[in-house]
């Protein structure tokens, strides 16, 4: 009964214009690291819409759906896991919270906003890195001397805060005195690199040492030039490979899109130095999948494995699932989680180890994992297990 109250006095709020906006949370339900819903309005090509925003411990997800479909989404988040919600309307509050014992309960309460919201979809949005003031974003060509995004370089600055904020919700893990050193390896022309730095040092208010690792001459001048003329002190880039760099006390170490085992090169270097966190997005998988196709496994997966697509896909998964094994034998807590870097790019998949206490007991549970999962694929060894001379 007190749930049909509620959604009906929802659907009125929103056919009177009086809804505000409405939050779910005290997750119980099944969907690992779901925390909450926030639900508003929008316009999008003058059709009013829900706008979704789910809340997971490492990421948001938001997603866009008719007023119809909304309501009923919502009515199934009640009966599905979600323990408290409230509707924000400009006459009232109105709190449903479901008890220990199951009893449903709804409270009425004085409005908490008044004021009309406003429904454009396209106002501007609070971003962690933000274009005031910020030269290495003009010398980089994302933004005009005013500041402004030029319009081909949208997706670049988009990509630039989601990387951030990404690594933001990690970094809160680590105590802040051990943010000293942070090594981005295989940094490219530095966009990623420049923005991290502007928020450790602007954001977070830290003074660490920030190294890009490129091999590339021509693009390590330019970070270094722009660094150099930006008064970004602590931020330097040098020539180099992952393979050949000296990771020592490093506390931060990031590699994304560093291709077949140079991922495997930079999460050695990682869990040598012992970093407190490390965080690869890998690319091309083609040590495992010449393990795959050499061996030719018999079990029962190998129906998948004749077809070229899903033999790449399976390889992919098998070579970042042992990477995380890995991460796991030497202490690390793990994350793997989609990252997706802008809207001309593939979906990438994102390996995070947070360093935690070696577990000697576990370790024997994984090297036997480990033991078990390569045969039944048919693989020789993994290029990390070689580095770190676990074979």
């Amino acid at each position: 009964m007190q749930t049909n109250q509620f959604i009906n006095a929802l659907s009125e709020s929103i056919a009177q214009n009086t809804f505000v906006k409405l939050s779910l949370g005290n997750y119980k339900g099944s969907e690992e690291g779901l925390k909450n819903i926030y639900i508003k309005r929008i316009l999008i090509k003058r059709e009013e819409k829900l706008n979704f925003t789910y809340r997971y411990k490492t990421r948001d997800i938001t997603k866009n759906f008719t007023i119809e479909e909304g309501i009923n989404l919502i009515q199934k988040a009640l009966e599905e896991g979600f323990k408290v919600s409230t509707l924000f309307t400009n006459e009232f509050d109105l709190i449903w919270e479901q008890l220990n014992n199951q009893k449903i309960t709804l409270r009425k309460i004085n409005p908490t906003q008044k004021t009309q919201v406003s429904l454009d979809h396209d106002r501007s949005k609070k971003r962690l890195i933000e274009t005031n003031a910020k030269a290495y974003l003009h010398e980089l060509k994302i933004t005009d001397a005013e500041g402004n995004v030029f319009k081909n370089a949208q997706d670049k600055y988009k990509q630039i805060n989601h990387y951030v904020d990404i690594l933001s919700s990690l970094i809160k893990e680590i105590p802040a005195e051990n943010l000293k050193k942070v090594v981005d390896m295989g940094s490219g022309k530095g966009y990623l690199t420049f923005a991290l730095y502007d928020y450790l040092t602007n954001v977070l208010a830290l003074k660490p040492s920030v190294i890009g690792v490129e091999f590339r001459p021509d693009m390590v001048e330019l970070c270094n030039s722009i660094a150099q003329n930006t008064g970004f002190d602590g931020l330097n880039f040098v020539e180099g490979t992952i393979e050949n760099f000296d990771s020592t006390d490093t506390n931060i170490l990031i590699a994304l899109h560093a291709c077949d085992t140079a991922t495997d090169d930079a999460i050695y270097k990682g869990i040598t130095a012992e970093a407190d966190l490390i965080v690869v997005a890998p690319c091309c998988h083609k040590q495992i999948r010449r393990e795959i196709e050499k061996n030719k496994a018999s079990n029962e997966l190998d129906f998948l494995t004749k077809y070229g697509i899903f033999l790449e896909r399976q390889a992919e998964m098998v070579t970042d699932g042992i990477r995380a094994m890995i991460l796991e034998y030497f202490g690390y807590k793990t994350k793997v989680f989609q990252f997706i870097s802008d809207a001309h790019t593939p979906k990438n998949v994102l390996v995070v180890g947070i360093k935690g206490k070696v577990n000697p007991k576990k370790q024997v549970e994984i090297l036997e994992k480990l033991k078990a999962t390569k045969a039944y694929f048919g693989i020789d060894y993994h290029h990390l297990e070689r580095l770190l001379a676990l074979i």
